[in-house]
């Protein structure tokens, strides 16, 4: 809901006057650590007091939000989205690309992002519109026009593969299927493909450094080291940057040497390989809930069964990513699983050993840092208002962050408690 923005509007045109907001909750998340006895004070779309009550002298006009119960943090910041897709067990990802035409795919776009919002995601990075060309683009733009309510957007568009190396498989060498991702290969033809999706408004470009070759098989390496370095290269000569699907050492050795700025997933990464990333300054984003959903998905009871070996090497990895001291990247491949229910990642993270504040930390002023978001991340004097309230305390019990009760973006309230 958008009350309090025509509210501002409204004082600010004709009473002459700086409307503020003040938020006032239990404690305060500001993107590093909790504080209590603060308050928030908003002013249009931007932060203009956060800090202790009693230092700040706030005028008569002030309009009050008592968020008693909550702790009011940043908003949060996806790492890894297909806000394109839909769960798996709904419709399997080849029919999603095969059959559902772009317009439908469009359609539920609108409405993930709108329960990315109202879940406290304000920013998310859409990795791959996966067989649906430049429709992220598109739906940014919807966004950004104002025409639907959900986060700020950075988009991939279609992926870049190596040729041969990407789906969807199992047709005889006579049919021709659409692609779930843009196929190149050579340094010229990897040159102008970047090229290209740069020129059709991507912000980043993602690509494969290692995949499955034939159906069911292990992945392996796909693109040479200087495919990668001829990519990488030409993002940064236009201001952007890369970043890897990449799960097995060599491939996401390349990614490495090549420079990308983050590696997605890295199920067989090692110590060696995360110290590789540490010292670059490369983060890595396990999206540990996609893993999670899909063995679910292939059978595995999760309340009754033991862990099955591919989750078992993913705590493996995730552990080795923790010792490294590597920034870990908020983001579980939602679309995935359910949109709106990003906070399952959160829980896996805790789950799989990392502490609840550097979980907040990395999906807040961690990936604010990561992903050049200057403003965003951090609840301080000069930054965006994205800030969302959760009831009760995530850095006591991560679980808490499935209740977000208030949610504002941009100094709009589109949720309130």
């Amino acid at each position: 809901m958008k009350i309090w923005f025509y509210l501002f509007l409204f004082l600010s045109t004709f009473g002459n006057l700086y409307a503020q907001l003040v938020l006032r909750p239990d404690r305060v998340f500001d993107g590093t650590a909790l504080h209590t006895n603060w308050v928030v004070v908003v002013e249009g779309q931007t932060i203009t007091y956060a800090g202790n009550a009693r230092a700040v002298k706030l005028p008569h006009n002030a309009t009050y939000i008592d968020l008693s119960g909550t702790t009011l943090m940043p908003g949060i910041i996806e790492g890894h989205s297909h806000v394109l897709l839909h769960p798996y067990n709904e419709t399997e990802w080849n029919d999603q690309v095969l059959k559902e035409s772009p317009v439908e795919r469009a359609i539920r776009g609108s409405v993930h992002v709108k329960k990315s919002l109202m879940a406290g995601i304000t920013t998310m990075r859409d990795l791959g519109a996966e067989g649906a060309g430049y429709t992220d683009v598109y739906l940014k733009k919807t966004l950004t026009d104002g025409l639907i309510d959900g986060p700020r957007l950075l988009v991939a568009g279609p992926a870049i593969v190596a040729t041969g190396a990407y789906g969807p498989k199992g047709f005889h060498d006579g049919v021709t299927v659409p692609l779930g991702a843009e196929p190149a290969s050579g340094t010229d033809q990897c040159i102008e493909t970047v090229r290209r999706q740069l020129g059709n408004g991507v912000d980043l470009i993602k690509i494969y450094a290692d995949y499955r070759w034939t159906p069911g098989a292990d992945a392996q390496p796909t693109f040479l080291q200087q495919e990668i370095d001829a990519m990488v290269a030409t993002a940064k000569s236009a201001g952007k940057y890369v970043v890897a699907h990449a799960s097995t050492p060599e491939g996401m050795k390349r990614a490495i040497l090549g420079g990308v700025e983050t590696i997605e997933h890295g199920d067989g990464g090692t110590l060696e390989i995360f110290k590789m990333m540490k010292d670059k300054g490369i983060g890595f984003c396990p999206t540990l809930a996609a893993g999670d959903a899909i063995t679910q998905y292939k059978g595995w009871n999760k309340a009754t069964e033991p862990e099955p070996e591919r989750i078992q090497k993913k705590r493996k990895s995730f552990k080795a990513a923790l010792d490294s001291g590597v920034q870990v990247v908020f983001g579980g491949d939602v679309g995935v699983f359910t949109h709106g229910e990003n906070y399952r990642e959160m829980e896996l993270m805790v789950d799989y050993g990392m502490r609840p504040l550097d979980v907040l930390k990395s999906a807040t002023s961690g990936n604010a840092k990561m992903f050049h978001l200057n403003g965003l991340g951090n609840i301080k004097e000069g930054f965006l208002a994205d800030i969302i309230a959760v009831q009760g305390n995530p850095i006591e019990d991560i679980g808490t962050m499935k209740q977000v009760v208030f949610v504002m973006k941009d100094g709009v309230v589109y949720k309130e408690y």
